[in-house]
């Protein structure tokens, strides 16, 4: 096979679309909130998810790996911007900036480079939004643990301080998961069955009910209820 049908045949793979599951999922981006008109003139808030098609990557078997799992990629970069490792594991691939893999009980039908896109999700599907939540610094445990406040009056400098954290002679120490100051965000949040307002497949764009965990640009991996 010479060079131009490998590439060719490669360029057929990737516009091939992966099998319809159960369960679909796929990677996006937040882009932002607004408010969303229903028909009957309610509103409502919403979140914008921009997702682009994902791409199969790797398709993981319980005869080679142990286990069942696809992994998919999002997100157009730059060659220059990724390591030699990667562009080896995408070999063949377009390069891609984020790579996740998700565990199914088959992956029958999946091949490297198939697609997969926003056409997947309709308006009033329930699914399940997972991201990581905004980093909101060091805090203390009244505003982290909703600890009661103590005094302001008599010159008490505990309004915002935690109280004990355990007897000095026993157990003589700081018991383990005690609640105290600590930092707070950066956690793996899933937000579960948020309704889907709108899909549009043209622009690859989904816009969804309510919050979802994440700053703006963050990726959040969206899977149907």
């Amino acid at each position: 096979m010479t060079e131009e049908q490998a590439q060719s045949q490669t360029q057929q793979t990737a516009s091939t679309d992966a099998p319809e599951i159960a369960n679909p999922f796929l990677l996006g981006r937040k882009v932002g909130m607004l408010q969303h008109f229903r028909p009957d003139g309610t509103v409502v808030g919403a979140t914008i998810i921009s997702a682009e098609p994902n791409v199969v990557t790797f398709v993981r078997t319980r005869e080679r790996d142990g286990y069942t799992a696809v992994q998919i990629g999002y997100g157009a970069i730059a060659e220059r911007r990724m390591t030699r490792p990667a562009l080896g594991h995408l070999k063949g691939l377009s390069p891609l900036r984020e790579l996740r893999e998700i565990r199914l009980d088959d992956v029958s039908g999946f091949e490297r480079g198939q697609q997969i896109g926003v056409g997947r999700f309709a308006a009033g599907d329930k699914v399940h939004i997972t991201g990581v939540s905004k980093g909101k610094g060091f805090q203390g445990p009244v505003h982290l643990h909703h600890f009661k406040t103590g005094p302001k009056t008599h010159g008490s400098d505990h309004y915002k301080r935690q109280g004990s954290v355990g007897a000095g002679t026993t157990p003589g120490r700081v018991l383990k998961g005690m609640r105290m100051a600590r930092k707070m965000g950066v956690d793996r949040v899933t937000v579960k069955n948020l309704e889907i307002l709108r899909s549009d497949a043209d622009r690859g764009v989904l816009i969804v009910k309510g919050a979802i965990p994440g700053a703006r640009n963050a990726i959040v991996l969206v899977r149907k209820a």
